[in-house]
């Protein structure tokens, strides 16, 4: 029987933003180092639909693009498939050209063959050279006369390890938009559509999906594929945790495929990753990756791992991210041809096999923040892998433009970090965690945003507390955060009719800033500032007329630790553009917060061990479905 592994496909809308990820341009150049391409034959008019394009009377493309060449290395290193077939259907005369690369990006052509009239053309081909890194493409070159690329796959002969279907589980929270538009997605699929059993959408806000009119049409197009399911707010992990509760009690699934609300989903990613699923020799999570649905050509997330010593995600070549495709293809990043292997995968779309939950449990209630690394981590320590494949992927809202340090999410990211480190660390006493951590709410504290230290504050006590705290507080803890706010006037978002600045000089203070000494400390330098910054701010009252009206005006990206804290008060760009904040300096509440953070801090580190053994004892109740049916039915 053939299965088919990939599908070739062009953007399914008419988008030139999105062709650079479906098929690349024939003729590149670097200058200063930088790439720019000089003369493009790739053009949106040229696609003719889901599958077919023209070439263009002696044109080329290359499908040597990130949605269209084959990740050959992952399906070697994490499969038994070892023969695959490339299908390539053409109309008029043209040459179809085979290509791969190594793991150094080094490209080889591996076959020719030219075609006239209608013609598919079909190369066998093996994975056994793809160890390190590697993918293999193809290129169609038109003769004197324009040419019609008809469609590709790339197949096998081999039977998969599993055949059954996925469940989708899609959590939201008042992002009834997007539902819908991944539903219709799915709808317009029928490939993809097909290896699904179930599509949960656990429904936790009060802008409701099926109040939509869209509803109706979409609800009798899936039919009972469709299972709307609906919960007080429990957070991601509570939507998750639903959507693998859910998807454990049907016996024609073998896979739950979370997917987050506020995606564009490619179809194609979806039926890809379940297919690499059923193919793993072992039962393997597959995490798709991550571009910017604001700017849809750049990559934010490949290969993410947890740094042990300080406990702390990234991606695995940190300072590669974001990759523009519309600037670099990908035969001219090298990088992009190594198997990048993964800690774990973000759950804006992540296929996880039922027998990883059966051995592993449910998601830590956790609400959000840090739910997908632990559960990976888990995982992988009962011996199930996390594969972010290259081809797996959708557009999500990245982390550019968003603070959430420092919102009602700041009690999340300190309190869930530092659980997953009780949980996972093995460095003796978290390593640098508790020192990152301290250093941290210090920095807040210099920029007087008492708002996230105050949460963050109150997040150790809940650690300190055990880890009952997290099951009883799931449904609470987001709605307290965001209560406390009312407390802190830097919260409040001025619009650009707001704050006045006592005078001109705020621009002209920060221009001088530009050469400060302080710009950017390090070394001695920067223990001395943090230093004197401290006993400054614990010390001394800020000047009233200081308080008043900012002294001074930064930039979001300009409103460093190293500079605000030389003020009384600040006017700073929000994150989103949408106005800005007021930080005023408080003595008493930094010589509280400074205070009871050292302290906390302090305790958290003697009774580190005493703690690890807590949590470690309580996660399988914590993570079992037991457990998350009593949260379910109390919240009902």
């Amino acid at each position: 029987m053939t299965h088919i592994l990939q599908n070739v496909v062009f953007p399914l809308e008419r988008d030139p933003d999105l062709l650079p990820l479906y098929t690349d341009p024939e003729t590149w150049s670097v200058i200063d180092e930088e790439a720019v391409r000089v003369s493009s034959r790739a053009h949106i008019g040229d696609v003719l639909g889901r599958s077919r394009a023209r070439i263009s009377a002696s044109r080329r493309v290359s499908f040597a693009s990130y949605f269209n060449a084959f990740p050959a290395s992952y399906w070697q290193h994490w499969t038994a498939v070892r023969d695959i077939r490339l299908t390539v259907r053409t109309q008029g005369r043209a040459t179809v050209l085979v290509y791969r690369s190594n793991g150094g990006g080094t490209r080889q052509r591996i076959a020719t063959r030219e075609v006239d009239g209608t013609a598919s053309s079909s190369f066998d081909l093996k994975l056994d050279q793809y160890s390190d890194g590697g993918w293999i493409w193809f290129d169609i070159v038109a003769d004197r006369n324009e040419a019609t690329f008809e469609g590709a796959e790339w197949t096998t002969e081999q039977d998969p390890v599993r055949a059954g279907k996925a469940s989708l589980g899609i959590t939201t929270y008042n992002k009834p938009d997007y539902c819908v538009q991944t539903l219709q997605a799915l709808i317009d699929a029928p490939e993809a559509l097909e290896l699904v059993d179930r599509i949960f959408l656990i429904d936790q806000g009060t802008q409701r999906v099926d109040a939509r009119e869209e509803y109706p049409g979409i609800a009798a197009a899936l039919g009972e594929t469709l299972q709307i399911i609906t919960q007080p707010n429990l957070g991601g992990s509570g939507g998750f945790a639903r959507a693998m509760h859910e998807t454990l009690q049907r016996p024609e699934s073998d896979f739950v495929q979370l997917l987050d609300d506020d995606v564009r989903i490619e179809p194609e990613s979806l039926r890809r990753s379940i297919t690499f699923g059923r193919f793993a020799t072992t039962p393997t999570l597959v995490g798709a990756h991550m571009f910017d649905l604001l700017d849809r050509p750049k990559l934010h997330a490949w290969a993410e791992v947890v740094d042990e010593d300080p406990f702390m995600w990234r991606n695995l070549f940190q300072e590669e991210m974001p990759h523009d495709f519309s600037a670099v293809n990908l035969r001219q990043q090298p990088l992009l041809h190594l198997r990048l292997d993964a800690d774990y995968n973000g759950w804006w779309m992540c296929l996880i096999p039922l027998d990883v939950i059966r051995k592993v449990g449910l998601a830590l209630p956790a609400f959000i923040k840090w739910d997908d690394a632990e559960f990976c981590l888990r995982a992988r320590g009962a011996g199930f892998p996390t594969v972010s494949l290259p081809g797996v992927a959708l557009w999500h809202v990245s982390w550019v433009g968003k603070d959430d340090s420092i919102d009602w999410q700041a009690y999340f990211h300190a309190r869930n970090r530092i659980a997953a480190a009780l949980i996972h660390s093995n460095a003796p006493r978290g390593g640098t965690l508790l020192r990152h951590s301290r250093r941290v709410d210090l920095k807040h504290l210099m920029m007087m945003q008492y708002y996230p230290v105050t949460l963050r504050v109150k997040a150790l006590r809940d650690l300190l507390s055990g880890p009952q705290h997290m099951p009883a507080n799931l449904a609470t803890a987001m709605p307290e955060a965001r209560a406390i706010a009312a407390d802190f006037p830097e919260t409040i978002v001025h619009k650009d009719t707001g704050v006045p600045m006592r005078s001109s000089r705020g621009r002209l203070v920060f221009k001088r800033l530009k050469a400060h000494v302080y710009d950017s400390p390090t070394g001695l330098m920067l223990r001395w500032f943090t230093a004197s910054t401290v006993v400054s701010h614990w010390i001394h009252r800020p000047k009233p007329h200081n308080l008043d009206r900012p002294e001074v005006e930064f930039g979001k990206g300009d409103a460093n630790w190293w500079r605000v804290p030389l003020y009384d008060s600040a006017l700073v760009s929000a994150a989103d553009g949408s106005g800005h904040n007021v930080y005023t300096r408080d003595r008493e509440k930094f010589r509280t917060l400074l205070r009871e953070s050292v302290r906390l801090h302090a305790e958290l580190r003697r009774r580190w061990p005493e703690l690890q053994r807590q949590y470690r004892a309580a996660l399988p109740e914590l993570v079992s479905a037991e457990s998350w049916q009593r949260i379910f039915e109390e919240r009902s």
